[in-house]
């Protein structure tokens, strides 16, 4: 697996790739003002709430996940527990009172969480890495793996610089023992703020047990790489794949669900989880479009898939679908 390249100090995707910059402005500025879809719930959605007790109970199967929203997952695999792309904050953004706002608290205050073996950071967008979050972190001697470049955050929040290990495209570390993490290819960007972008990496994830494989897609347009990668690592007994926050001027950088769909399939998964929806507003579809045309691709392509329902932690072993927002749409 190739390394991450850079030019001029920027890293580069695996191909030529176009995010929306300040050229797709105005017409992004007008797509938003004329937008009719329910981009925000107008139902009030959730609560939703996870009963911490059930950490307490061995995982019968060796693999289970917990959904706290967008790319937020608390998963038990093989005896060891990871979360990724940890973020509570009410917004995903650098300010508390504006912003993509959350349409669900958090199902389990982070005090609540059991004991973590390592928290997986995949790039610096505020909807993946966020301040108030990883603060909380801050002393408690967890162990985090991030892409190239975010570790200047993580140790400006109070992380403790052992405990931070930064991985370039094709890295692997050992966790316990027996769980190994690769940092993969994405087709993506970075950025916190105006001058900064892709000055730091941005990576997906193979994660191996000694019984269980799964893939963490974080953010990514499609790229071929995915079957480079299922050629390399797979069969995944699950892909955690995003199919939101597409649109026709960033086409390149998220894939929606019909491409996160062909994704999977050149992944080699047997099971398909959606990530990054039902969260944030961050697109000018319905906030329900994503899932629901996943569902459609997936009945036409034989895709089995594993939605969860929001904070309820689920055992992986088969298809599963709770359709858990049906009821909150208008």
């Amino acid at each position: 697996m190739q390394n991450a390249r850079k030019q001029s100090g920027k890293f580069l995707n695996p191909i030529p790739t176009k995010a929306a910059g300040l050229d797709k402005l105005l017409p992004i500025l007008r797509e938003y003002a004329g937008n009719k879809a329910e981009t925000v719930p107008q139902k009030a959605v959730g609560p939703f709430n996870t009963d911490p007790s059930v950490y307490n109970k061995k995982v019968s199967g060796g693999l289970r996940i917990t959904w706290m929203g967008h790319s937020s997952l608390l998963i038990e695999i093989d005896g060891k527990r990871i979360l990724t792309d940890p973020v509570w904050s009410e917004r995903a953004s650098f300010l508390s009172f504006m912003g993509p706002k959350r349409f669900f608290t958090p199902p389990l205050p982070l005090e609540d969480l059991p004991p973590l073996d390592a928290v997986l950071i995949s790039h610096d967008h505020y909807d993946h890495l966020d301040k108030q979050t990883i603060k909380f972190f801050a002393g408690k001697e967890i162990d985090f793996y991030c892409s190239l470049g975010v570790k200047q955050y993580l140790e400006r929040w109070g992380i403790d610089a052992t405990c931070i290990t930064e991985m370039d495209w094709g890295d692997s570390v050992l966790i316990g023992g027996d769980l190994v993490v690769t940092a993969a290819p994405a087709r993506h960007f970075s950025g916190r703020g105006i001058l900064d972008r892709n000055t730091t990496l941005w990576s997906s994830f193979v994660i191996h047990g000694p019984a269980h494989n799964i893939f963490y897609g974080a953010d990514s347009g499609w790229f071929p790489g995915f079957k480079d990668i299922g050629d390399a690592f797979g069969p995944f007994d699950l892909t955690m794949l995003e199919i939101g926050a597409y649109g026709k001027y960033w086409p390149d950088i998220h894939m929606g669900p019909d491409h996160a769909a062909n994704a999977h399939l050149a992944l080699r998964g047997k099971l398909m989880m959606p990530i990054h929806w039902g969260t944030f507003n961050l697109s000018t579809h319905d906030w329900f479009e994503p899932i629901e045309r996943l569902q459609q691709y997936a009945e036409e392509r034989s895709i089995d898939l594993f939605v969860p329902k929001p904070g309820k932690p689920t055992e992986v072993n088969e298809a599963l679908n709770s359709e858990w927002w049906v009821k909150y749409k208008s």
